[in-house]
């Protein structure tokens, strides 16, 4: 039998670390409720057909929410190597294969150390939330699904739609690779340290034709540009590219648009001519 998520903390003494980005989630309520919305959105009752791979687990709230759905098999990955005896001792209460890795999901190639069909379950690290997400949509193909949270204004600009401050490279990177929905906004007070801001869970699902890793080169390199000097006319933004007024005409753009007016579509047919 676990100790309460509270009990953990304190007997281990872990108190979330800044530079990590860490916010704990110590309400079993809260990670039971992710993890309930995960599945109904997805139309599964459980995850015993799935891999499950966590980041950055912590303390282990959602690790055991997880498990509660009954995975195949579950692996965690977490850079603090104060939490790996937490992660330990949830394993040997654990009915499911578990495998725990102390490492930098930065670096580390999820679809190439762990078994298909597989999908990951994070309370994301704040400050590397984006680039995160950016490295498994390139690989997005691999994933059956992505339950991830991040700060509410990030989860803003990921399904953030044209004519929108909010809209941007990672709008149109998402978009064009993932179905997106949102699943619930947490209050502050939900995490220890409690941040400043409001944090939002998402559940990314892969297009059937999800855009291909070449494909997201070049959009890359496209939206840089464009909104790299979002209040320019794309006719100046992106007259680094040859023969940019044709191309633009070509995809129905008109070169007196900023990139907030371009539609993730549009962007994909004019990355197409680059």
């Amino acid at each position: 039998m676990l100790p309460s998520l509270r009990e953990v903390v304190k007997h281990y003494g872990l108190m979330a670390n800044k530079a990590l980005g860490q916010n704990f989630l110590l309400d079993s309520n809260v990670t039971d409720k992710i993890v309930r919305l995960s599945l109904s959105a997805q139309n599964i009752t459980d995850f015993h057909e799935y891999h499950m791979v966590e980041i950055g687990p912590g303390p282990g709230g959602l690790t055991r929410s997880t498990l509660m759905a009954k995975p195949k098999s579950l692996s965690v990955i977490e850079m603090d190597s104060r939490c790996l005896q937490i992660m330990q001792d949830i394993k040997q209460e654990c009915s499911c294969p578990m495998e725990i890795i102390n490492g930098d999901a930065m670096k580390f190639d999820i679809p190439t150390n762990f078994a298909a069909p597989r999908q990951i379950i994070s309370n994301l690290p704040y400050n590397i939330s984006v680039p995160l997400l950016v490295k498994w949509l390139l690989q997005i193909k691999e994933y059956s699904a992505l339950t991830l949270m991040f700060q509410k204004e990030v989860a803003e600009r990921i399904t953030a739609p044209t004519c929108c401050k909010d809209y941007g490279r990672i709008s149109v990177l998402a978009q064009l690779t993932c179905k997106i929905q949102k699943l619930m906004d947490l209050n502050p007070e939900c995490f220890t340290p409690a941040p400043k801001i409001w944090s939002t869970v998402l559940l990314f699902t892969p297009l059937s034709d999800a855009i291909s890793q070449q494909e997201i080169a070049k959009i890359e390199k496209v939206t840089t540009l464009a909104f790299g000097q979002r209040r320019k006319m794309l006719r100046q933004s992106l007259k680094g590219i040859n023969n940019i007024s044709e191309k633009l005409e070509q995809v129905g753009i008109k070169e007196t648009s900023r990139a907030e007016e371009v539609t993730p579509k549009q962007f994909l047919a004019l990355s197409k001519l680059t």
